[in-house]
């Protein structure tokens, strides 16, 4: 390690004896804590910046509160606690760096440990090929707040993206986020407590299942944002349990998913070729699943949208879901008025709640071409909102989604393919 880094490291140490002596949130650190938790963050960020292909970095059974964000810039590394509720990295006392973990690096694993309360995101991995996240969890501790980190779990630009067997609680945009991706699984995780539960956001081809997403505001989110790096396409959700997401929004005002209603189960947002099956969804209370368009979002950029953006989902095909209550108490103004104008004060939107905007660019005779159409089955019902008209002229009429798309085919990624 050179010795700018050993100036780094030695800094983390003086940090965390000084946080010590801070106020802070809950009872405070004893002495001889912050003295062992120092020596721990020293010795720590000394191995992150040391690190080499196929360093594995156990860290062992134990609470450690840190002053300052750790970072790993190296290739094929290993980072091991002893369990998700063994090992614990506290960041309730950060004064220094925004995220709880930052990596660039291909080949990356991290297992089995838990980041609390980190001052921005928890776990951010940026620029990598073959990510392992499992049995990681991120949390704040605090309950939901706008002053929580962003985002949970969160790659970024990556792929071969495999998430596992991890939670994430307490974010205040996404707990579990992949963004601009491509090849990624998402699988028997657990999303609590967060605007967005599982968000997977311009990334070309995802499969998220086997999850559960439950009191967020949004359960799992498919979202194609403007002026990103690229589009997102070809994503299948399927076998979640996705129930109660009625959060109310705590995102920052200014943010994507500030629009997000509280009681959205299922979002598709801009999307296209998005699979929806077999999930069990469930008492989400705007609607269990809402395909919309960027128009519906109010949520717009200095910087316009860049031309080549397709703001309208296409080529979504709902099917073999089990639904049960919800659309019954909307969030937003407009969304409440509209429940009761169509279906009374005591009724409830039907489970698939469409804004009802479409690319007119495409429509022969009045209808999208069959592989770009927006298809329900299973007697799924449909409320088309008429949210390019205000709400004018909405329509209960199912019989328009009642077609079929082809389905995508499994994700195929490199751990996967090593497991089989």
């Amino acid at each position: 390690m050179n010795r700018a880094m050993r100036v780094l490291a030695a800094c983390g140490v003086m940090a965390v004896l000084l946080a010590a002596c801070s106020k802070q949130d809950g009872p405070p650190v004893p002495p001889e804590k912050a003295s062992a938790d120092a020596a721990f963050q020293k010795r720590l960020q000394e191995q992150l910046l040391d690190a080499k292909p196929g360093t594995v970095i156990d860290i062992p059974a134990g609470s450690y509160h840190l002053t300052s964000g750790l970072q790993l810039r190296a290739d094929g590394v290993t980072i091991r606690g002893a369990g998700l509720d063994k090992t614990i990295l506290s960041f309730k006392g950060q004064v220094s760096g925004p995220e709880g973990l930052l990596v660039y690096g291909n080949n990356f694993t991290i297992e089995n440990l838990t980041i609390e309360d980190s001052k921005g995101d928890g776990l951010k991995i940026n620029d990598g090929d073959t990510i392992t996240v499992r049995k990681v969890r991120v949390q704040w501790t605090g309950g939901p707040k706008v002053s929580n980190g962003a985002y949970g779990i969160y790659p970024v630009k990556t792929k071969n993206v495999l998430i596992e067997d991890s939670v994430a609680i307490g974010a205040s945009d996404a707990g579990i986020y992949v963004g601009q991706s491509n090849g990624v699984v998402v699988r028997r995780s657990r999303a609590e407590g967060n605007v967005a539960g599982i968000e997977i956001e311009n990334t070309v081809n995802a499969d998220v299942y086997d999850n559960t997403a439950t009191n967020n505001t949004g359960g799992i989110l498919v979202f194609n944002m403007p002026n990103l790096s690229q589009p997102g396409h070809s994503t299948r959700v399927y076998q979640n349990k996705v129930d109660k997401n009625n959060l109310g929004n705590f995102a920052a005002k200014g943010t994507a998913v500030a629009s997000v209603p509280a009681g959205s189960g299922i979002v598709i947002n801009s999307n296209s070729r998005v699979e929806i099956f077999d999930n069990d969804v469930s008492d989400n209370q705007t609607a269990n699943v809402i395909i919309s368009s960027y128009h519906s979002t109010g949520y717009y950029t200095e910087k316009g949208v860049a031309a080549n953006y397709d703001p309208y989902p296409k080529a979504i095909y709902v099917y073999g879901n089990r639904f049960k209550g919800g659309g019954d108490a909307p969030d937003g103004l407009d969304l409440k008025t509209l429940k009761v104008a169509m279906y009374g004060l005591g009724g409830r939107f039907p489970d698939v709640l469409w804004d009802g905007y479409v690319d007119n660019k495409l429509m022969v005779n009045g209808k999208l071409p069959d592989d770009q159409r927006i298809c329900v089955q299973d007697n799924a019902e449909v409320l088309n909102a008429d949210g390019p008209n205000k709400y004018k002229n909405p329509s209960k009429d199912s019989a328009p989604f009642r077609c079929q798309l082809a389905r995508l085919p499994p994700v195929t990624i490199a751990q996967l393919a090593a497991q089989s």
